[in-house]
C-alpha cells in the first residue's frame, strides 16, 4: 500500500500530511511520559526487521498478485503503539527518500494508512481486548490474525478514500474498492502468521517483554540481548538473502489499479508532483530497492531480471543492508531523542 504521489491531490496530500504530524506529535508526547531506555535498541531493531521484510513480496495463488507485509501491529505489540507509529513513520520516510518506494507528497497517506490504524485502532481495540485474559499461543494465532486482517481492510479502505478525495476518476469509488479489500485480505492473513510467528517466538523467549508492553509498563531489568539478537539476525538474512526471492507480481494496490483503470500507475501531474519527483530523484540512490540503471541498455537489463527468479542481485543485498542499518539508526534517534527531553525536562523540574 505504499502509495505514488499521481494517486492523490495536493490537497489530500497536505491534509494527510497534517493528520500524520498531529498523531506524531502526539505519539512523541505520549512516548515521552512513559519511555523506557530499552525500548530505544528495540524501536532501532524493530524498524530495521519492518524495513526488510517489507521488501519481501510474497504471491497471492491464483490472482497473479502478491504483497507484504505492513508490520504495524507487530510494532505495537513488541513496542506500544505510540513508539510502534514512530517506527513505522522512520521505516516509510527512509523507503520514500532513498529507495523511491512511495511518494512524498503520498508520504504522509502512506504512514496513516499503514501506521496509524494498526497502532491506534486495531491493536488497542481489537488485540488488547482479545489478549485481556491472559497469553497463550493459542490466544496470539487467534488475535494476530484477526486484528491484521481488520488492519489491513482499514488502510486498504483509507487508499480508496484518499483517491475518491483526490478525484481520481480513472479509480471510481465502488469498483476500486471492491477489488482492493479482497485481495488485501488475502495478504492479511498471511500478516497474521507472519505476526504469530515473531511474537510467539518472543513471548516464549521472554515473556515479561511482551506482557509489560501490553500493559504499558517498563521494561526494566528485563534481558533483552537474545531478542534484539535474534531479529538482528532475521533482520540481515531477509534483506540480504530472502529478498531475492521477492514476487515480481504486481502488489495490491497496483493489481487493484490496473484491472479497474488498465494501468499500474497514474501519470504524475505537473506542479508540485513533478517537483516533488525531481527531489525524489535525486535523494533516492537505490531505486527500487536497486543500483541505478544505466543509461544505455535499460530495457534490456530490465527484461532480463523480471525472467530471473530467484533474482539473485548484489544491489537489493545491498539495498537491504543500507536501508535496514539506516532504519534501525533513525528510529534509535528517534527514540533516543525523546528520551534525552524526558531526561532535560525531569532535570529541570527537580
Amino acid at each position: 500500500m505504499h502509495m505514488a504521489d499521481a494517486l492523490i491531490s495536493p490537497i489530500v496530500g497536505g491534509a494527510m500530511w497534517a493528520a500524520t504530524a498531529g498523531v506524531a506529535a502526539y505519539s512523541i508526547k505520549k512516548v515521552q511520559n512513559e519511555m523506557d531506555e530499552k525500548k530505544i535498541p528495540l524501536m532501532g531493531v524493530m524498524g530495521a526487521f519492518i524495513f526488510a521484510s517489507q521488501m519481501i513480496n510474497f504471491s497471492i495463488p491464483g490472482t497473479g498478485s502478491s504483497g507484504h507485509l505492513g508490520g504495524g501491529l507487530i510494532l505495537s505489540i513488541l513496542l506500544g503503539p505510540y513508539a510502534g507509529f514512530l517506527t513505522m513513520a522512520s521505516v516509510l520516510t527512509i523507503q520514500a527518500l532513498f529507495f523511491a518506494d512511495g511518494g512524498l507528497l503520498a508520504l504522509g497517506s502512506n504512514v496513516f494508512n499503514l501506521g496509524f490504524f494498526p497502532c491506534f485502532i486495531a491493536y488497542p481495540l481489537i488485540y488488547k481486548m482479545l489478549m485481556r485474559k491472559g497469553y497463550s499461543t493459542q490466544r496470539i494465532f487467534g488475535a494476530s490474525m484477526l486484528t491484521a486482517i481488520i488492519g489491513l481492510q482499514m488502510g486498504a479502505f483509507g487508499v480508496v478514500l484518499e483517491t475518491f478525495f483526490s478525484g481520481k476518476t480513472e479509480l471510481p469509488f465502488g469498483t476500486f474498492v471492491l477489488l482492493m479489500q479482497p485481495i488485501h485480505l488475502a495478504i492479511g492473513v498471511v500478516e497474521g502468521l507472519v505476526t504469530t510467528a515473531i511474537v510467539t517466538f518472543i513471548w516464549k523467549s521472554r515473556p515479561e517483554i511482551i506482557e509489560k508492553v501490553g500493559s504499558g509498563e517498563a521494561i526494566g531489568d528485563i534481558s533483552i540481548k537474545k531478542v534484539v539478537t535474534g531479529l538482528v539476525a532475521v533482520a540481515l538474512v531477509t534483506g540480504v538473502v530472502l529478498s531475492w526471492f521477492a514476487s515480481s507480481n504486481p502488489d495490491g494496490l497496483e493489481w487493484s489499479m490496473f484491472k479497474t483503470a488498465g494501468v499500474e500507475e497514474l501519470e504524475a501531474q505537473d506542479g508540485i508532483h513533478q517537483s516533488l519527483s525531481e527531489i525524489q530523484n535525486k535523494t533516492a540512490f537505490l531505486p527500487g530497492y536497486d543500483f541505478k540503471a544505466p543509461k544505455t541498455g535499460t530495457e534490456q537489463s530490465a527484461g532480463e531480471s523480471e525472467a530471473a527468479w530467484p533474482a539473485v542481485s548484489g544491489g537489493t543485498s545491498t539495498s537491504g543492508l543500507i536501508g535496514g542499518g539506516m532504519t534501525l539508526v533513525l528510529a534509535g534517534l528517534v527514540g533516543s531523542g525523546i528520551s534525552l527531553a524526558k531526561r532535560r525536562k525531569n532535570g529541570t523540574s527537580a
